[in-house]
């Protein structure tokens, strides 16, 4: 008699009639049907009109891509793919075979419906004393657009691509006056060029209204933003983190500074949250103070050091006696910091908030986007934050 195990992966019956055999009542994908059937989805409905032939439930829709992102797979050939080989997408899908260009219509079209859906999410969370806003950790990212750095538009390459188009089209004229050339290929390229030519006023005047010195050819809402290393072109990320690493708040903006962030994004907490929270905390990059002074106004206490401090609280270094705060609001934010009470509140803002990027970007792979446009870059990010506050709910809930 053979030791050995019989192997007959040719056999007709592969796997259990209930998927809950083979992958547990405990799996992911569960929780995420269940929380999609509980779920308003009456905005993504409005969306579709009466005509037209059948289309896939936004119910099923919406567990896939949750359920993708939260595996860390934003490409929708990938998910299509998956669609048909992983036993949990084949179950959130209820065995259709979504079409990889019906997965990135949804995903482009229902840029409204995700986020009610974010808010719904948040709602369920503090409905069951989680996501608590008595601290919120305030921080941002740059994540790459899909986008080459190489092709964009600045006026000195736009004016010299300007004059060697015109070289080249005197060049190519003579050619064909002097051969007297009806056909070929001289014509048609002159066509072409003369055409790139008349685009030329356009690409200036969008670079000029944009304000910036470089403008991006294949992505034009993408900037040259400053990360750790260099400059990217991309998006800045941001994100409201509640003490219990909860996303209460994110958003994606052209901004190459934090400055005009904080206010902004405390507001949009207030938003989803309808309510405020008692403590910010941020880093330095978040400094001003019109800032400070404007959360202060709202009852609200800002721990937000300037750069100076914040490199006190880092290295342990006194700040120089002509660094000295001269606004009472600074100086009263400075003797809060260096308490020990306010060196421990602010040392926990990295404990917050910087584990919830690294697991987007190391662990999810959220460091590329793939569609371009901020307002669908900003739905890629609202898919990536809610996916992680239902796998936050998910390992709270087993």
């Amino acid at each position: 008699m053979s030791r050995f195990r019989v192997y007959n992966p040719e056999q007709a019956y592969l796997l259990p009639p209930s998927v809950r055999d083979e992958l547990g009542s405990d799996h992911l994908c569960f929780f995420i049907r269940q929380l999609v059937a509980r779920l308003d989805r009456s905005s993504f409905e409005a969306v579709y009109s009466e005509e037209g032939g059948e289309l896939y439930a936004p119910e099923l829709m919406l567990s896939v891509w949750l359920y993708a992102y939260a595996l860390g797979m934003t490409s929708a050939r990938l998910v299509a793919r998956r669609l048909v080989e992983d036993l949990a997408f084949r179950y959130l899908a209820a065995g259709e075979r979504v079409q990889d260009w019906a997965l990135s219509a949804f995903r482009r079209r229902h840029g409204r419906g995700i986020n009610d859906v974010f808010t719904q999410v948040l709602e369920t969370a503090r409905a069951l004393g989680l996501a608590k806003l008595g601290r919120v950790a305030i921080d941002s990212t740059r994540i790459r657009a899909n986008a080459c750095r190489d092709r964009v538009d600045t006026e000195p390459k736009l004016r010299n691509e300007r004059a060697k188009l015109r070289r080249q089209v005197r060049r190519w004229q003579r050619a064909c006056d002097r051969e007297d050339q009806e056909g070929g290929g001289l014509p048609v390229a002159i066509a072409n060029a003369e055409q790139r030519l008349a685009e030329m006023p356009r690409r200036l005047e969008k670079l000029r209204k944009s304000g910036e010195t470089k403008l991006s050819r294949t992505d034009e809402a993408a900037r040259f933003v400053r990360e750790r290393g260099g400059f990217v072109l991309g998006y800045s990320a941001e994100i409201a983190v509640s003490d219990d690493h909860f996303i209460v708040a994110q958003r994606v903006t052209q901004n190459a500074t934090d400055n005009a962030s904080l206010v902004p994004l405390v507001e949009e907490v207030e938003r989803q949250c309808r309510a405020r929270p008692q403590q910010v905390l941020a880093d330095s990059g978040f400094f001003s103070l019109e800032n400070v002074s404007a959360l202060e106004r709202r009852g609200m206490e800002a721990l937000v050091p300037d750069s100076n401090l914040a490199r006190e609280l880092n290295t342990g270094q006194r700040c120089p006696a002509h660094n000295r705060p001269r606004h009472a609001v600074q100086k009263r934010l400075r003797q809060k910091l260096r308490s020990p009470a306010g060196r421990a509140l602010y040392a926990r803002r990295k404990a917050v908030v910087e584990p919830v990027f690294g697991v987007l970007k190391q662990q999810r792979g959220m460091r590329q986007f793939r569609t371009r446009g901020r307002s669908k870059v900003g739905v890629e990010f609202t898919l990536a934050a809610l996916a992680y506050n239902l796998t936050r709910l998910y390992q709270l809930a087993k």
